[in-house]
């Protein structure tokens, strides 16, 4: 199932996507009134959820490009982020952390697909963008084994971690280089466990059309349930909660190591989940 959130005069309902049609649910239970609530209740509320959308007719759906979409995950619990967690394809893999390296981004950073993105130029003037699979938390995780962690995974989405790369922001202030209102688009939807194999997922960037990242989820230092693991011996996990689990690495091209300047139009994409769009200004 593919969940997502579109936007009304403001408000935020979830809805189910099939194909290039979105379904707003309206089941009358305040357990399923968001994407963060239908994690929580698990494999049985989606199963609600599927019957209820097999039951409904086809005037109700609407079409994917009439509509806004909001973040696929507007309140997340916690964002973390995960660095340097792509090794190169086809090099030995010796220049990596010993345990995951965890960053983290404000919960007020989240936006939508098609999202319009602006900040403080005096702040920071060097920003990019990198493409990473998002892993959403269904159930709460304290000290959960590798076994037991995929038992808490919800689903997959894409997130643009925006960043600075200004020195006083990447280097010693990663959270608030990471976190300025629209720095984490997450969308445009959420695809839940059962529908994808994140394990060898093709992931990629592009800016203007130009590819800047093209990877695998194959090259991750660290898979889906050794994070969990990780984080969970530290933290507790809980439902909503999102982990960014990394990016491949930059292409060498003709954008180097660029920076992202107003007009630009950045797209991260990861195959059997979608494409997720930002517009910068």
């Amino acid at each position: 199932m593919r969940l997502a959130n579109v936007v009304d005069d403001g408000r935020a309902s979830v809805a189910v996507v099939r194909g290039e049609r979105i379904l707003p649910l309206a089941l009358p239970d305040p357990e399923l009134d968001s994407v963060r609530a239908i994690a929580a209740a698990g494999e049985p509320a989606l199963r609600r959820i599927a019957e209820w959308a097999e039951r409904q007719p086809k005037h109700a759906y609407r079409w994917l490009t009439e509509v806004k979409l909001g973040p696929a995950m507007p309140d997340p619990g916690a964002i973390y982020t995960i660095g340097l967690n792509y090794g190169v394809a086809g090099e030995p893999d010796d220049a990596g952390p010993e345990r995951p390296l965890v960053y983290g981004k404000a919960v007020t950073s989240v936006a939508g697909h098609r999202s319009v993105l602006t900040w403080d130029r005096s702040l920071t003037a060097n920003v990019d963008a990198e493409c990473e699979l998002g892993v959403i938390i269904s159930s709460p995780a304290t000290d959960v084994s590798l076994a037991e962690a995929m038992e808490h995974v919800f689903g997959y989405t894409i997130i643009n971690d925006v960043s600075s790369r200004d020195s006083w922001l990447d280097g010693d202030q990663w959270l608030l280089g990471k976190s300025m209102p629209g720095f984490c688009p997450i969308g445009p939807w959420i695809v839940t466990r059962g529908e994808v194999d994140p394990n060898d997922l093709r992931l990629g960037c592009t800016i203007n059309g130009v590819a800047i990242q093209d990877g695998r989820t194959l090259q991750m230092r660290f898979r889906i349930p050794e994070l969990i693991a990780y984080l969970s011996r530290h933290v507790t996990l809980r439902p909503g909660d999102a982990i960014a689990t990394g990016t491949p690495a930059r292409l060498e091209g003709p954008l180097g190591p660029g920076r992202l300047e107003a007009g630009d139009v950045v797209t991260v994409w990861i195959e059997e989940i979608g494409e997720l769009t930002t517009v910068i200004a």
